[in-house]
């Protein structure tokens, strides 16, 4: 389990499969470890909170393909475990570009490791399939699925960048209002007025303001229309991206 684990580490925000798993197990312990107990000790991992495995996406009476995300809860544990610091903030990246891949990877799991834990949202990730290129997350809430991407890089492409994420919303099937982009800085502005982006300081600063997940929608599609939410419920205080109108009493 303790090299499944590491394993695990070392491919967080990824989603490794049996062809990747069995033989560096295989060769790490000199043993004819079977892909069945692998898979046994990631559920148990999963079930013991260390890791979150995010499944692909279902659609319909397709028949699910691709491996599960791997996502970590404590990427600290990862660092000791690893030996290996990888800094996620802007002047840390600037002075080591060169981990900029493995950042973004590291910040992938961070971000599906959140939202698995939100109340009332079921969790995919959507891997490539044929001419539909690769989505990180998938977000469904009641009959509306949200497509998040996470670019975490200093310098964002508005075009190349949003390739998944708008051919995800131009599918109705999909029922896709919007879309989110998760990225390492605050100031990213986006011309589609459908993807709206977000750093990943502020996503996971919601984790402490116990903001509704249903507020948080409605705050974004706040966000893509360009409207100003008139309420009486104090949580749309906590969402510092919009102008907000709290009525008294």
């Amino acid at each position: 389990m303790e090299e499944v684990y590491r394993l695990s580490c070392r491919y967080a925000g990824q989603s490794p499969g049996q062809g990747i798993f069995v033989p560096e197990i295989r060769q790490a312990l000199r043993a004819n470890i079977g892909w069945n107990r692998i898979s046994a000790y990631l559920k148990f991992l999963d079930a013991a909170t260390l890791l979150k495995l995010v499944p692909p996406l279902e659609l319909r009476l397709k028949r699910s393909k691709g491996n599960s995300k791997i996502c970590l809860c404590d990427h600290g544990l990862r660092a000791g475990w690893l030996q290996e610091v990888i800094p996620l903030d802007a002047e840390g990246l600037r002075q080591s570009s060169h981990l900029t891949d493995l950042a973004g990877h590291i910040a992938e799991s961070a971000t599906g490791y959140f939202l698995g834990g939100v109340p009332h949202l079921d969790l995919a990730h959507f891997p490539e399939r044929g001419p539909e290129p690769e989505v990180d997350f998938i977000l469904r809430v009641g009959e509306n699925r949200i497509p998040l991407g996470v670019k975490y890089r200093q310098h964002i492409d508005p075009h190349r960048d949003t390739v998944g994420l708008r051919a995800f919303i131009e599918k109705r099937v999909y029922n896709a209002p919007f879309a989110l982009l998760v990225t390492l800085l605050d100031d990213v502005s986006i011309p589609e007025p459908r993807i709206i982006p977000v750093s990943l300081p502020s996503l996971l600063l919601l984790r402490g303001a116990k903001i509704p997940i249903t507020d948080v929608w409605i705050g974004a599609s706040c966000m893509n229309v360009g409207g100003i939410p008139l309420t009486r419920d104090k949580h749309f205080a906590l969402i510092d991206q919009i102008d907000t109108l709290i009525l008294g009493g």
